[in-house]
């Protein structure tokens, strides 16, 4: 007796797993997070124009290999940056000439000096460890700054030379933090007391040179050191000698 096939079956079976696998790829695009802005999307000279009193910030940033190094951190890392922008106004009230003296290496670690790693919000300020990284650490010095919060949406940042008070954040959005600053920060390892200071442009200092005579006396004690010790060797070499000959002699029956 023929057995009795549903031909329904097969195709049920069919609807069902391909229901399945639509159910699935809908909820894995539902949960899918949005993509964060790519690095390139991100203008950063665009928020600093938006400030309208960042142009010796901006400048700097571009004169500077300091703009493709945040780019770079931007790519390389998901930890995000910080700007610390000094505003025009505060460039205005340093010394006259102190950028100029500066060159281009240490302008470069200066702006650097004003970037942070990493994204900060005012609360995350707020539970940093001290002292905190910038970019510019590890060039040449310590480099780090010491953050603390003051209240609400205020964070107070000191150099060791320069402090001042974060209360404007001129934008705010992962990967990307730009505070204003009414102060340029000032690295100890740029401009701190003589004693802290590490040379700016200083060449290595030259080899003492040897007194006149005092090269001729050493050259004349290595000579009469290595003539000794040449005629103690021949004087051993010999000495063997005639114990060899006289116990081969000894051996030979000849004494």
């Amino acid at each position: 007796m023929a057995s009795f096939q549903n031909p329904s079956l097969p195709l049920a079976f069919f609807l069902a797993i391909t229901a399945a696998f639509i159910t699935n790829a809908a909820a894995a695009a539902v949960a899918a997070p949005a993509p964060s802005p790519s690095p390139a999307a991100i203008d950063i000279t665009g928020i600093l124009d938006k400030g309208s009193q960042y142009t010796t910030f901006k400048r700097l940033l571009k004169a500077t290999e300091a703009y493709q190094e945040i780019l770079t951190q931007l790519d390389d890392s998901s930890d995000g940056v910080t700007l610390l922008a000094p505003t025009d106004d505060a460039f205005k009230a340093l010394k006259p000439g102190t950028l100029n003296k500066l060159t281009a290496q240490d302008q470069s670690e200066l702006v650097l000096y004003h970037v942070l790693p990493q994204y900060y919000t005012f609360d995350s300020f707020a539970t940093a460890s001290n002292p905190v990284r910038t970019q510019a650490s590890g060039y040449d010095g310590v480099d780090t700054v010491n953050v603390t919060s003051t209240g609400v949406n205020q964070v107070y940042v000191s150099t060791g030379v320069v402090g001042t008070t974060i209360t404007n954040a001129v934008y705010l959005k992962y990967p990307v933090a730009v505070y204003s600053l009414e102060k340029v920060l000032l690295p100890n390892e740029l401009f701190g007391p003589e004693s802290s200071r590490r040379p700016l442009n200083s060449p290595p200092a030259p080899a003492a040179k040897p007194k006149n005579g005092t090269a001729a006396a050493q050259s004349s004690e290595n000579d009469q050191s290595n003539s000794a010790s040449e005629n103690s060797l021949v004087k051993r070499r010999i000495g063997w000698g005639f114990v060899v000959g006289f116990v081969l002699a000894r051996a030979m029956g000849l004494l």
